[in-house]
Order: structure tokens, then C-alpha cells, then sequence
């Protein structure tokens, strides 16, 4: 049964289950993932009708948000060409994925590196790849 705190109704997890017909189970992951927002009050989950109705509304704007995400376009990466071990300490920053396979063709040992793949704008390592990994991925 729903609490009345003044002009507020709290929903117990217990409560939506009843009237929604969703597991306890799922509700609680819903409100742990911040899907369906929540209270936690000592031990039990407490859901206002407002977070109730945003939850519904969300499911409406979805397509528009999935859409603007599909519109960004892809970050733009960083390609580090670094030595593997302190045998070789060298380390050279290319802007394109030719611009470092030119670069690793260039060097004498190719087992000694390693290319870091970085997004340029957070600086975020995306991945650490060897050099043979990445020629055969990226080049001829």
C-alpha cells in the first residue's frame, strides 16, 4: 500500500509489483542502474509518481535519443607507437591509422612495439595493441 507523506505518494518496490506486475527482482535492478529513479530509505526502495511517470515518458523520447547519438560523429583518435620493453624507449604520436603503419614499417624489429590507441579529445586509452596486431587489422 502506498505512503502519503503530505501531497507525496511513495511506492514501495513491493507496491510496484503489485500494480505493475514486474518481478521484485527487476524493479530492484532498475532502481540499482538509476533506470527508474528511486529513494533508498534504510533497506527498502521508495518511488515517487513523478519518477513513475518520467520512467514511461523516457521510453517515448528514446528513439529521438538513440538518433542524436547515431548524428555524433566517431571521436577522433591518437595513435601512440611505443616501445614495448627498455630495450626501446622511443615513442612517436601519429594522427591517422597510415600515418602509423608507415611509421611501424619504418622501425628495424616490429615485435618491439606497441601501438596505444587514444581518444584525442579526452585523452581516454581506448587500446593497447601490438604492432603486428594492428598492421594486420589496419593495413595491407
Amino acid at each position: 500500500m502506498p505512503r502519503k507523506i503530505g501531497s507525496l505518494t511513495l511506492y514501495s518496490v513491493d507496491d510496484l509489483h503489485e500494480m505493475l506486475g514486474i518481478s521484485k527482482m527487476t524493479l530492484r535492478a532498475y532502481l540499482r542502474e538509476g533506470r527508474l529513479k528511486g529513494r533508498k530509505l534504510g533497506v527498502q526502495w521508495f518511488v515517487t509518481e513523478e519518477a513513475i511517470r518520467n520512467y514511461f515518458e523516457e521510453d517515448r523520447e528514446l528513439p529521438d535519443a538513440d538518433s542524436a547519438l547515431q548524428k555524433q560523429p566517431p571521436p577522433k583518435m591518437k595513435y601512440i607507437v611505443q616501445g614495448v620493453n627498455d630495450l626501446v624507449s622511443e615513442s612517436e604520436e601519429c594522427n591517422s591509422i597510415s600515418e602509423t603503419i608507415e611509421c611501424l614499417h619504418s622501425q628495424p624489429i616490429i615485435s618491439l612495439f606497441q601501438v596505444q590507441i587514444t581518444n584525442s579529445i579526452t585523452g581516454e586509452i581506448i587500446e593497447i595493441i601490438k604492432a603486428r596486431d594492428f598492421i594486420e587489422r589496419h593495413g595491407e
